[in-house]
């Protein structure tokens, strides 16, 4: 009849079951839950259909001072009597100083961790800790039907290809910095989060166009944060744009470098702690940078244009433009909002990220 849905939207599905503490189910064999959203009820369901198991990634292992067998993933066993507390501690940094010794964790060196990764990486897309629970169970087809799950192809989870991006609306849009402004809304077909573009003047499609890709930064961008230089970027890139009279500004929902607002503000409270912003990412268990730059470079691409004068302090960020088959002819310096509150994360991405100021 046409009405089931199919796996972009299943994926969608899945990433909100596990937002809401709803178990999701792989093809491959394997019921899973977000450690974040996990309950005691279901922790004790997990139980009783085999022996749980907490992937995360090996950040986190590190962190735990736990084995990771698998390289960027560990499994860890958890003992019959560990309680939600204490995998909720496993996943989340949050009590770390508090409570520092949290082991001996015994980690799983045999067999594959597929279905674990796979585990970690739909958390991840879900804006959830890199962190979840895993039951390997024989007829995974047969039980999402039983229990009314989400049956996911696990292979479709790690699937690293980029989501067709499509225009939804334009229109005109003045702004303060320039009346011949245009806002551009694009939306993936994976269900994922929209992506804008600030379109000002009307830029030549076949000359380098000045551009920005700015990744969402509600505390900066809206509250004025003085802990990034986030919202000083913004608003200089837009100005600089309206006084050469076109230019074309990203604005990617990508907050906190891809890891969401909810663990931006956990990385802040480590950073609280002493971390730096690229050790309290990799205590919660991420990358340095989870974002994905071939949306902006595909946004460009449909917009029409092959060249961009790209506006950063990043030269990570040209190279990765290039890889994508756009031409960055020239990088635009954009050094703005330096302030005593963000001087330690600025020095931070100079010396770790390679961020020239």
């Amino acid at each position: 009849m046409g009405f089931s849905p199919d796996t972009n939207e299943r994926l969608a599905r899945a990433r909100s079951d596990l937002r809401m503490g709803v178990p999701v189910v792989f093809a491959g064999g394997a019921v899973i839950l977000a450690a974040e959203t996990l309950d005691a009820k279901r922790l004790a369901a997990m139980r009783s259909i085999g022996d749980p198991v907490l992937a995360i990634t090996s950040w986190r292992a590190d962190t735990l001072k736990a084995r990771a067998y698998d390289g960027d993933v560990a499994r860890v066993q958890i003992p019959s009597d560990a309680d939600l507390a204490w995998v909720r501690a496993i996943a989340d940094p949050a009590d770390d100083l508090r409570s520092p010794m949290k082991g001996p964790l015994l980690t799983q060196r045999d067999g594959s961790a597929a279905l674990h990764r796979a585990a970690i990486v739909l958390t991840k897309s879900a804006r959830l800790l890199p962190a979840a629970v895993v039951v390997e169970v024989t007829d995974a087809s047969a039980f999402a039907t039983q229990n009314n799950l989400t049956l996911v192809p696990e292979a479709a989870a790690v699937d690293t290809s980029l989501s067709p991006l499509h225009e939804i609306v334009h229109a005109r849009l003045p702004l303060t910095v320039s009346e011949a402004g245009r806002l551009h809304i694009f939306r993936p077909e994976d269900g994922g989060e929209e992506h804008y573009a600030v379109e000002i003047g009307r830029p030549d499609r076949e000359q380098p166009v000045l551009s920005r890709l700015h990744s969402a930064c509600f505390t900066g961008d809206l509250l004025g944060s003085l802990k990034c230089d986030c919202g000083p970027q913004l608003r200089g890139a837009l100005a600089q744009m309206g006084a050469e009279g076109a230019g074309v500004l990203l604005y990617l929902n990508q907050e906190g470098r891809g890891i969401g607002l909810a663990n931006k503000m956990r990385a802040y409270s480590l950073q609280d702690q002493g971390f730096d912003t690229v050790e309290a990412n990799h205590r919660l268990g991420f990358e340095d940078d989870e974002r994905d730059f071939r949306i902006g470079a595909e946004i460009l691409r449909r917009m029409g244009f092959s060249q961009v004068r790209l506006m950063t302090n990043n030269p990570a960020k040209v190279e990765r433009m290039n890889s994508c088959g756009l031409t960055v002819v020239e990088r635009v310096p954009l050094k703005v909002g330096e302030n005593r509150h963000n001087e330690g994360y600025l020095a931070t991405k100079a010396a770790k990220s390679g961020h020239i100021f």
